[in-house]
Formats: C-alpha cells, sequence, structure tokens
C-alpha cells in the first residue's frame, strides 16, 4: 500500500472515477482545520487565505495556466459548464457539437438552450467502426458555420474512450469554435498542458482523480474570454474592490474570481490543496505511467478471465478507466454482489467499470478479477 492511503484492507478500491478515497495527508489536513475552527474560530482565517492561494497556484501548475488568479474555484463541474452555457451570447440557429455518451452535467447545460433557439448536436461513438476509430474526424464533421461551441469531456465517463484534446484544439482555432472541456475524468490521472491543448475553458471536480473532496472544482477560462461570459451569480466576493463592503459602486473582478460569488469553501480547500501536493510530488507522468501500467494489466485479466472487453485497447484512447462485460450474466446483479464483497467499482456502460489510481496495490487487480469470476 502507498504510505500517503491507508484504505481498509478488506477493500478492493477500483473506483476513482467515482468518488477517490483521501490521502492521509488530507484527512489531516481537514483535522488540523476543523480543531482550529473549533478552537479558534477565525483567528486563522489570514493563514487560511494563503492555503487558498497556493492552491490556486498548484492548480494553475497543474493545466499550465499562466497565473494563478486565473483560477477559480466553484461548487463543482456543472457549476463551470453551467457558467459557460449561461454566458456566452447566443443567437438562434447557433449549434453546439458534443457526445451522446457524456455524463448528464455536460449534456442537460447545452440542453436547456434549445428555448433560444441553439441546436445540440452529438455524436454516438457506437454508431458504426467511423466514430469509435476517429472520434475527433466525426465530432469535426458534425461541425459547420454556425457552430459555436465544442463542449467535449476530455475522458469518456462509460467506457474510458479519451480524445485528443491537442487535436481537437487546433481545430478549433483554425475554425472559430469554441472549446469546452470536461476534465473530471482525465485531470489528476492524465498530463495537462494549455499550451500543448489550447482549450477556451476548462472545469474539473476534485472528488476524482485529484483525490480530493466533493463540492470544490476548478475552473479556468481563457484570460481573454472572462469579460465576454455574462455573469449570472453576483456576491461579495466576485468584485473588484472585495473588501469595501460600504462601497456603493461596483464592478467584477477581472481575475477568474469574478465566477466565485460568496465565502469559499476553506474546508475544501484545505483538502483539495493538501491532496494537490501529493499529486505534485508525485509528478503527472509518474502518475499517467503508473496508471497505464495498471489498465494494461487489467486488460490481460479481463481477456485471460474470458470476459468482453469494452474499453479501447489502444493505450493511447485510454486513461485511467477500464470497462468489461461478463457474459451470460445480469451485470448490475454482479455489481451489486461485487460491493457488497468489498470490491469498490461502478455500473457503467454496459459493464463493470474499473478504474485505479497510481497508488492502487498491482495485486489487487488479479483479486478484482478472481473475485469477479468467483462471483459471477
Amino acid at each position: 500500500m502507498h504510505p500517503d492511503f491507508d484504505l481498509d484492507p478488506d477493500l478492493i478500491y477500483l473506483n476513482h472515477a467515482a468518488i477517490a478515497p483521501w490521502p492521509q495527508r488530507t484527512v489531516a489536513a481537514v483535522a488540523r482545520f476543523a480543531a482550529e475552527q473549533g478552537r479558534l474560530g477565525s483567528q486563522r482565517y489570514p493563514a487560511w487565505l494563503e492555503v487558498e492561494q497556493r492552491l490556486r497556484e498548484r492548480a494553475a501548475r497543474l493545466i499550465g495556466a499562466a497565473s494563478a488568479a486565473d483560477i477559480a474555484l466553484l461548487k463543482s463541474t456543472s457549476e463551470g459548464l453551467s457558467f459557460v452555457a449561461q454566458g456566452l451570447e447566443w443567437q438562434a440557429g447557433d449549434n453546439i457539437v458534443s457526445l451522446a455518451q457524456e455524463f448528464p452535467s455536460n449534456r442537460i447545460v447545452w440542453e436547456t438552450l434549445a428555448e433560444r433557439g441553439v441546436e445540440l448536436r452529438t455524436l454516438d461513438l457506437a454508431a458504426g467502426e467511423g466514430p469509435a476509430a476517429d472520434p475527433e474526424a466525426a465530432l469535426l464533421t458534425l461541425c459547420d458555420a454556425r457552430t459555436r461551441l465544442l463542449a467535449i469531456s476530455w475522458v469518456q465517463y462509460e467506457r474510458g474512450q479519451r480524445l485528443d484534446i491537442a487535436r481537437l484544439a487546433a481545430a478549433c482555432r483554425a475554425r472559430g469554435i469554441l472549446l469546452c472541456l470536461d476534465a473530471i475524468q482525465g485531470l489528476g490521472a492524465l498530463p495537462f498542458d494549455l499550451a500543448e491543448s489550447p482549450v477556451d475553458f476548462l472545469v474539473a471536480d476534485g472528488h476524482k482523480w485529484l483525490l480530493g473532496p466533493e463540492g470544490l472544482a476548478l475552473f479556468w477560462c481563457r484570460p481573454e474570454l472572462r469579460a465576454q461570459l455574462r455573469l449570472t451569480e453576483f456576491g461579495w466576493h466576485m468584485v473588484e474592490d472585495m473588501g469595501a463592503f460600504d462601497r456603493p459602486d461596483w464592478q467584477p473582478a477581472t481575475s477568474a474570481r469574478r465566477f466565485e460569488c460568496g465565502s469559499p469553501n476553506m474546508l475544501g480547500i484545505h483538502a483539495l490543496e493538501a491532496s494537490l501536493s501529493l499529486l505534485e510530488e508525485t509528478g503527472a507522468e509518474t502518475i499517467a505511467t503508473a496508471i497505464e501500467a495498471r489498465i494494461a494489466r487489467l486488460v490481460e485479466l479481463v481477456d485471460q478471465a474470458g470476459f468482453e472487453l469494452l474499453s479501447p485497447r489502444v493505450p493511447a484512447r485510454r486513461a485511467g478507466i477500464l470497462t468489461f462485460r461478463v457474459p451470460g450474466v445480469d451485470q448490475q446483479r454482479l455489481y451489486q454482489r461485487l460491493m457488497q464483497q468489498g470490491l469498490m467499482c461502478a455500473s457503467r456502460g454496459g459493464g463493470l467499470r474499473f478504474s485505479p489510481h497510481f497508488h492502487t496495490p498491482e495485486a489487487h487487480l488479479a483479486r478484482a478479477i478472481a473475485l469477479t469470476k468467483q462471483t459471477s
């Protein structure tokens, strides 16, 4: 077991694509914060603000942002996507291109724009060999002169199909299309650099591959686009002169703080800052290599067991998700029985979804497949 984790030894934890266990340094950071709050109230608030600044700096380095001031700390991925959907100026006849297999957070926000005459066009990855083999080309084929936005997940949540974001970003820039990236299933599992993949918007919650808490997400908007997003939430925290409570006039902050309407989630900030410190110390390339080795091993084990692999076989198309089907059994019932036996996974995409992280003991992979075979 990795020294930063203290999971119940009876658990086989392969569910990071849902909710990740916290590293022990994160547990300790939250305990310290709670103790300070309970003993001193807000006396140490200036020190808490330093933790918040460190979190923004770590997040900026994580994605290759130019400044910590470009990072907004939001409640969720859904909130960040909603800011884009409700903030852009749409015209009737505009369209958005996305995937049919998107998580509801990255579908519902765009569907709400139908009342403004905005069409949502979706690519079905399961519709023949073409879309699955070259989804980037298939997505771009759906774009036309009225396509305003390409809204996609970096890694598809059900079966783990990974998209080439650098390729899509270059094509979108050439065509004048904005690119909004839901990075929740990739960030923390794979390296990311805005210089190589210049998207226009990026959002990712902290509770999956970033090993942090629910209720806190990172949101990045290309700085020159910030002022073009119509604000939909307002409060004391999003103004430029944040401490001037009696000032009658105000302007939105020029930084990404303009998207943070009210008091920060200090508890979540302490947790996520600690979790990102572990990811940063470990290194993005080291993490990605460890995850890919675990996914490759799972592919071997799935094949040996005679199960049906549903995730991509090509490593460049994978991240940390491996989904497979056990022939001849009720997948949902099998999932429930495995969870009862301490195998933490998910029922997604017509099969079982395993999602190990870099710290997952390799021995747990064989145990998981053996337990699946035995239970089925």
